[in-house]
């Protein structure tokens, strides 16, 4: 239930809806705003994304990336102390083998376990917290795929490269949207339930950013709806063998030069152990309980930038670490769900954003970039958003509109989730808008990889989020989706490959870490400030110096 202050500026919107009802319906949704010119989106890109703000990024003085600006949390993490001390190690027996060691159990990680199955290879696959527990799982809007007759993977790799500004690279660009199709056959098949059309075709919507409309659905709980799929999927399979509360604290090396395993960590008992590995995929997901520039976040619980730590110390380059993506439509009200994922796919089936006034103010389908920075610059500059009571400011996201525009019930069938997040606090999306403002969402860039998901170090692939480079510096709706399966998958396939050709190995080793820990006491850095996170800490208001470690893991190092 909205306070009352905020009821004149709920009738404004009530009051300018048929107006903009009657454009939508005569002139077209694409009509009832104008899209901006190429000019206009980089100035309010500059003026207003959080990426462009002084303090934003910074240099990153050690690893191969040193020298680059990447984003300043980031690059704090990376400046930090190993959890465990390598010299309490023996290395000589360890105490699993296997041929391929997947660190990761969202979509990205279970698709890879399950392709390297496929090719014979035994799996080991640990995470962080349970199997399924990932940001994979809480992906509402959709995957993309070119599926329909009047659109293709080439239409879907210009709408890839042009969301992406054109910094993607497009060997991933191109692996992305020629899998599409095969991934949701693949989907299909293993029991993925694509919402349909009454005939039986599947059912597509529009994205942000996208020039038709290629959006596949299940409700607004997609994620969940293949996840569920392939974690059941990895259950029946034999020799993939599953280790939950179990993250990576450090990856291994050869005296080769490969990477060939990692050291793990039980959350339970504290206690750690060595598994070496022919090949290893990391499926770590991304950043977002960073809180990059104190934004509050969609992302679960483990997102702690773990993958990019992990293969940073190990020698692998980054890219585009200088990026981070801003979800426009994070809920602001009730402050229960601050920051909550309001999916794009609202946007895609009509609704509007609207300001105090109750007037339209942005087209809602521009990329997500330049739709999170008009938010800001609402709110901020033209002093056009509405304020909450604990002082946050957002904007309307007129909903209701959408049940004049599809049809009575239509927010009940497509919007399941969104109905019911917002019921329990007595607000009814179908009669009255959502407030929202824009929320930390996707890491953009990562681990740099090949269309093989190969990373520059031999024996180390990345899939997902940790990988960077397929959307450039922003990430169009549903692709996300589409880069954890499709890459999973390759990841998987090449893993196991290249796993089982592998005829010999050196001795492993840890001399990476002692080497970066080097590094790091030069730049003198407090032994407190340890990474990966693995937990994020929350801190309380009182305390000014930010925490980089967890007390819920009992000892700082091993």
């Amino acid at each position: 239930m909205y306070p009352d202050f905020m009821h004149e500026s709920l009738k404004r919107v009530e009051e300018t809806r048929p107006a903009r009802l009657k454009i939508a319906r005569e002139k077209g949704r694409e009509h009832i705003f104008p899209a901006m010119s190429a000019e206009e989106r980089d100035e309010v890109l500059h003026k207003f994304h959080p990426d462009y703000k002084k303090n934003a990024k910074r240099v990153i003085r050690i690893g191969p990336n040193a020298g680059e600006e990447i984003t300043t949390e980031v690059a704090d993490i990376l400046e930090s102390w190993p959890r465990i001390n390598p010299d309490n190690f023996d290395l000589s027996s360890p105490d699993i083998e296997t041929d391929v060691l997947v660190i990761g159990g969202g979509s990205a990680g279970s698709s890879a376990a399950l392709l390297a199955e496929q090719e014979g290879a035994r799996i080991i696959l640990i995470t962080k917290l349970r199997l399924g527990d990932s940001n994979s799982i809480m992906a509402q809007g959709g995957i993309q795929a070119a599926v329909n007759p009047n659109d293709s993977p080439v239409r879907h790799y210009l709408d890839v490269m042009g969301g992406g500004h054109f910094d993607n690279k497009p060997e991933l660009v191109e692996a992305l949207t020629m899998d599409a199709p095969i991934v949701i056959n693949w989907l299909t098949e293993l029991g993925v339930m694509f919402d349909r059309m009454p005939d039986g075709r599947l059912r597509t919507r529009h994205g942000g950013g996208t020039s038709r409309t290629r959006m596949l659905s299940c409700k607004d709980y997609t994620g969940s709806g293949v996840l569920r799929v392939l974690r059941d999927e990895i259950e029946c399979r034999e020799h993939i063998r599953v280790m939950d509360f179990t993250p990576a604290v450090e990856l291994l090396m050869d005296t080769d030069g490969r990477v060939a395993g990692a050291i793990m960590q039980n959350f339970e008992t504290d206690e750690y152990f060595i598994v070496r590995a022919k090949a290893v995929v990391l499926a770590t997901g991304g950043l977002g309980r960073l809180h990059i520039q104190g934004f509050p976040t969609t992302n679960h619980y483990g997102a702690t930038c773990d993958g990019v730590v992990l293969g940073y110390r190990a020698g692998a380059k980054l890219i585009f670490m200088d990026s981070v993506q801003y979800h426009p439509t994070g809920a602001v009200y009730p402050e229960q769900i601050l920051g909550f994922l309001v999916t794009e796919k609202v946007r895609g089936l009509g609704g509007q954003p609207i300001n105090k006034n109750g007037e339209l103010f942005v087209f809602p389908l521009e990329p997500r970039d330049v739709e999170a920075s008009s938010f800001i610059r609402e709110c901020l500059e033209r002093k056009n958003g509405i304020q909450t009571p604990s002082g946050q400011m957002g904007v309307w996201l007129d909903s209701p509109i959408i049940e004049e525009l599809e049809g009575s019930g239509t927010i009940e069938r497509e919007l399941p989730a969104m109905v019911r997040q917002f019921k329990r606090f007595d607000i009814d999306i179908t009669k009255e808008p959502m407030l929202v403002y824009p929320t930390l969402h996707f890491q953009n860039g990562g681990l740099e990889v090949n269309a093989h998901t190969e990373t520059n170090i031999p024996g180390l692939f990345a899939a997902g989020e940790v990988q960077g480079g397929t959307h450039g510096r922003n990430r169009l709706m549903g692709n996300s989706q589409l880069e954890i399966t499709v890459f999973g998958r390759r990841a998987g396939m090449y893993a196991a490959q290249y796993a089982l050709s592998l005829k010999k190995s050196g001795r492993l080793t840890l001399a990476h870490v002692r080497a970066y820990c080097k590094d790091v006491k030069k730049l003198g850095i407090d032994k407190k400030r340890v990474s990966p996170i693995l937990l994020p800490d929350y801190i309380p208001p009182h305390v000014k110096e930010r925490q980089y470690t967890t007390h819920y893991l009992g000892t700082i190092r091993g």
